[in-house]
C-alpha cells in the first residue's frame, strides 16, 4: 500500500486543534506559563493571579511599588511573550 500524503504529526495535531477551536486556549495557557521565564525570577516572585481576558494579560502584583516600573516595560513584555508562544495572543498587559 502506497502512502499518498505523508505529513508530520505536529501539523496534523495543530490542524486538529485549530479545527476544534482549541488552539487559542492552548496558546493562552502557554503564554501564562511562560511569564516567569520572560519576566524573570525576581519579578515572577512578586506577581500572582496571572490570567488573560479579551486579549489582555492581567497581572496582579504583590508589591504596588513595582507597578510603575513594569508599566514602562509593558510593550517589551507583550512582544517577548507573543514571540515565546509564536502567536499574537495578547495586545496589552494590565498590572494591578
Amino acid at each position: 500500500m502506497k502512502r499518498r500524503k505523508a505529513e508530520p504529526i505536529t501539523s496534523v495535531v495543530l490542524r486538529y486543534l485549530a479545527q476544534n477551536s482549541l488552539l487559542s486556549p492552548l496558546n493562552e495557557y502557554r503564554l501564562v506559563a511562560s511569564w516567569p521565564e520572560v519576566a524573570g525570577k525576581r519579578i515572577a516572585s512578586l506577581t500572582r493571579d496571572i490570567y488573560i481576558r479579551s486579549g489582555v494579560l492581567n497581572v496582579r502584583l504583590k508589591s504596588p511599588a513595582m507597578r510603575s516600573d513594569l508599566m514602562m516595560r509593558r510593550a517589551e513584555f507583550v512582544k517577548a511573550l507573543n514571540e515565546k508562544v509564536g502567536a499574537e495572543v495578547i495586545s496589552d498587559i494590565v498590572f494591578s
